[in-house]
């Protein structure tokens, strides 16, 4: 490798270094945004203050929507870091420098390093990893660890006749990693990619030559294991979690967030906009131009990344139920095909290059607002406002209420010792309640029924109201005589009311406080 390459090559990753940190920085700005961030940090912190690493659980109740990687990892993250916002989703934001670290070192083995560091800078400076790498939910995880697995494979695969099997074993362990992230999805997506791409480049016959013993072993080790446990504690898990959880929300109509067949087609374009643009100026006819001068294996990469980004939004097309996250995955192929498609209109001209500069930096200031406005957001419908004054007066053996809705944030910034009882009809619910939170509640208790104690009918408040000790939550909207009589404001929030109950219990001053009372809200307690 000559100097000079080596001199680029540093400049790349400390520019890739430098966008990881403006994602870090963005990650701090924000409370946490509803419902997916609470749920999903609150899953891990119940995990750390537990020390059940077992079972996920929401407000004490088995969650098994998801298999355990994702807050495993914010379980660790909390105890390395302490709980807040920022260390929850340091989890995703590390799997948003995986996919660009992936994209870097995969484009620069089969292009060359300009056309490696535009596309990682394309994919840097996009909604992509910028705003979906600081959002704490499952989708950054598994999209991260597809990638590795298709760039692994497709990497391995292009060495010759026999496949590489260092880097075939690479990606039996990201496969692994990706089905622990988010289940089946983590080994049919890469797996149907592949092998679309292998037979468009006619390279089927190298599947047998792969290290299939040893990578089979590897994948067994990482994903069996969980699985087989928590199967033998809870019959009936591996059904609800592959078959109503996936197969049946793929193919079902009843399920949230219905919308029609062309729905990523514009989520796709603005996942790395505007650079998207280049892509399809890559398609429309640049394509053998944009890839003559670069590398040999460069029309297979070009072939690769279209299969890659038609196969995962097709399949995602087909069901009725749709989310933005679910075509992450696509991002690093349409930012590889994007900086080909620049390549060839612009290949180095300088005036080229700052406008690429001046493009960046818009992006990165409207990253900025755009997380912001988020924020502003989350301040309205969150319970943060609520949650310092629960905090610092509530005692660690009191009990909370919850009616109206589930504040899924709160037991995350009052940091709460004990799960919330949540106040809904629930016997009516068990026969009509759609695909709501109301669900993935009593789903839980169907695993273990003694957790659906935290699961209470309305006539509970008349007699909470009565005992010291106890709180309730309500939604702005429900007026207090609604809740019964015996219940005292203490604070309107923007969303949510907190009330206590009439008869205060005397506490001593230095026993009051949950672990989230700050260091501002104790100085206010104590005033």
């Amino acid at each position: 490798m000559t100097q000079p390459l080596k001199r680029e090559r540093r400049t790349t990753w400390l520019l890739l270094a430098g966008l990881w940190g403006l994602l870090l920085l963005l990650a701090v700005w924000r409370p946490l945004a509803l419902p997916d961030e609470g749920r999903y940090a609150e899953v891990g912190r119940w995990m750390l203050m537990s020390g059940d690493w077992l079972v996920p659980r929401l407000n004490g109740i088995p969650f098994f929507h998801k298999p355990p990687l994702l807050h495993w990892l914010q379980a660790l993250s909390f105890a390395t870091f302490g709980v807040s916002a920022w260390s929850a989703r340091l989890v995703p934001a590390v799997h948003a420098g995986i996919m660009l670290a992936a994209l870097y070192l995969a484009a620069r083995t089969t292009t060359t390093e300009a056309v490696a560091r535009r596309a990682a800078l394309m994919l840097g400076t996009s909604l992509a990893f910028l705003l979906g790498g600081q959002y704490v939910n499952h989708d950054m995880l598994v999209a991260s660890w597809i990638g590795v697995t298709i760039w692994a494979f497709a990497l391995s695969f292009m060495q010759g006749d026999r496949p590489h099997a260092s880097l075939a074993r690479l990606g039996f362990v990201a496969c692994a990693l990706g089905v622990l992230s988010k289940g089946l999805i983590g080994l049919a997506l890469p797996g149907l990619v592949l092998l679309c791409w292998l037979i468009w480049t006619r390279q089927l016959g190298k599947i047998v030559r792969l290290p299939w013993p040893s990578g089979l072993a590897l994948f067994a080790l990482i994903t069996v294991p969980w699985f087989a446990v928590v199967q033998s504690r809870y019959p009936g898990f591996m059904d609800y979690l592959f078959g109503t959880q996936q197969f049946s929300r793929f193919t079902g109509s009843t399920f949230n967030n219905v919308r029609p067949w062309w729905f990523y087609l514009p989520v796709v374009a603005l996942l790395v906009f505007p650079w998207s643009l280049f892509a399809l100026h890559q398609a429309r006819g640049g394509a053998r131009r944009a890839t003559a001068d670069v590398s040999a294996r460069a029309p297979k990469v070009v072939a690769l990344c279209w299969l890659w980004i038609a196969v995962i939004v097709g399949f995602f097309s087909i069901p009725h139920s749709k989310l933005v996250g679910y075509v992450l995955p696509v991002a690093p192929p349409l930012a590889l095909l994007a900086a080909l498609g620049w390549q060839h209109c612009f290949a180095e001209r300088r005036a080229a290059q700052v406008a690429f500069a001046v493009v960046c930096g818009l992006l990165l200031i409207g990253s900025g607002a755009l997380s912001e406005a988020v924020g502003r957001h989350s301040r309205r419908v969150g319970t943060q406002d609520i949650a310092t004054t629960l905090a610092c007066q509530a005692n660690p053996t009191d009990t909370v209420y919850a009616t109206g809705d589930y504040p899924y944030d709160l037991p995350f910034y009052t940091q709460a010792t004990q799960p919330m009882v949540v106040v809904q009809d629930w016997p009516e619910l068990r026969r009509t309640a759609g695909d709501s939170w109301r669900r993935e509640l009593f789903e839980g208790v169907n695993f273990e029924p003694l957790a659906g104690q935290v699961l209470q009918t309305p006539d509970v408040l008349l007699k909470a109201a009565l005992e010291p000790g106890s709180w309730l939550v309500a939604p702005r909207s429900v007026a207090s005589a609604e809740l019964g009589a015996g219940w005292v404001i203490v604070d309107r929030g923007n969303a949510r009311d907190l009330y206590r109950s009439a008869p205060e219990r005397p506490i001593a001053a230095e026993d009051k406080g949950l672990p989230g009372c700050d260091h501002q809200g104790r100085q206010q307690r104590h005033q």
